[in-house]
């Protein structure tokens, strides 16, 4: 797939691409430069560390979907393949 990057320096990321690699619209992506290339990365979640008790148990600072079985079924059947 070839795209290009526009006059303000944007790139579009082609729907196929985004689609088979979960990447959503507003999604924060690191970018570095590695051997010559640009490499874009998922941004991780930023959690912190909450003492529910028992244990410490990480908290997601943003709202992130529910983990279900179905996704789960699903990504695992995209590996896969």
């Amino acid at each position: 797939m070839r795209t290009a990057i526009d006059a303000a320096g944007r790139v579009v990321i082609p729907k196929a691409l985004r689609d088979a690699l979960g990447l959503t619209s507003g999604q924060s992506l690191d970018v570095e430069e590695r051997d010559g290339r640009l490499e874009l990365v998922p941004s991780p979640t930023p959690m912190r560390l909450v003492d529910d008790g028992d244990r410490p148990v990480a908290v997601a600072d943003i709202e992130i979907p529910e983990l279900t079985d179905a996704l789960v079924r699903d990504v695992l059947e995209k590996t896969r393949r």
